[in-house]
């Protein structure tokens, strides 16, 4: 598929690029699940085409002396046809895995396979993501909880937007199926991200609803300005009293000058 892309259409294109990712989640969240498989990023550029694994526990991922990264690579380059050494794979530790929606419904998953309650294990998931810092969370799981009748129970916890331009940029989404005995159980996990002005935690631009009122300036009172306009009259009245003062004595001096008689001596050239 990969090697056939020079000749594709520009559509084409976007479909073959959206396919190979869609398979490559989906090969990577089956093989890496109990790694804490948070996602995956394709970099494409001309001379190779790097793919970043997000996972909490990056030791599993690239395995004993890199074993398993190696063994990964191998199979991603055999199914999609790249040449030798035109792919790489990399393995990035998830820096806050309380906001990482993946993770999270990852955990979740393995506590109710493990038998723990649904309630409990819910409420679990909410307060590790509130202490990560999260603005919100919710957590819904359906299916078969307890009997043969299905339904779904909503777990939430702060602040969640999930419409508008917000709603995509601050909300992190996961959806996990949970095979149990008893048929197969829905979990989805949505965490509301906070601001963080560098963009390390969350998203940069700040919410369209927040008012950051800025402290006023300090403005100077009637009395002050009033002083100052009279501290500037009196250096200006003093300024003009010297000029006069030093033209007078100018003046003077060259008056003296004119009067002061000639010694005749100084007149015959001696």
């Amino acid at each position: 598929m990969m090697a056939n892309r020079a000749k594709m259409s520009t559509k084409r294109k976007f479909v073959a690029d959206g396919v190979f990712y869609a398979e490559l989640n989906e090969l990577l969240t089956r093989e890496l699940a109990e790694d804490g498989y948070a996602g995956v990023e394709v970099r494409t550029t001309p001379h190779r085409t790097e793919i970043i694994i997000r996972a909490t526990k990056t030791q599993n991922v690239l395995g004993e002396k890199g074993q398993r990264i190696r063994e990964l690579t191998s199979v991603v380059q055999k199914r999609f046809d790249f040449a030798d050494g035109a792919v790489e794979l990399y393995a990035e530790r998830v820096q806050n895995r309380g906001l990482c929606a993946q993770a999270q419904a990852e955990s979740l998953k393995f506590k109710l396979l493990a038998g723990l309650a649904v309630r409990r294990a819910c409420y679990g998931v909410v307060r590790f993501v509130m202490e990560a810092s999260a603005k919100g969370c919710e957590v819904i799981v359906s299916g078969k909880l307890r009997g043969q009748r299905a339904k779904a129970m909503k777990f939430g916890d702060g602040y969640m937007i999930k419409t508008g331009h917000a709603g995509q940029v601050y909300t992190d989404v996961a959806v996990r199926h949970v095979l149990m005995r008893q048929g197969v159980i829905g979990i989805k996990v949505a965490i509301m991200l906070p601001q963080d002005p560098k963009g390390i935690v969350g998203p940069k631009i700040p919410l369209d609803d927040v008012v950051t009122i800025l402290e006023p300036k300090e403005e100077p009172s009637p009395e002050s300005i009033l002083q100052a306009q009279q501290a500037a009259e009196a250096a200006a009245a003093n300024a003009a009293l010297q000029q006069q003062l030093l033209a007078q004595q100018a003046e003077q001096l060259a008056a003296a000058a004119a009067e002061e008689p000639v010694d005749p001596s100084m007149q015959a050239g001696f």
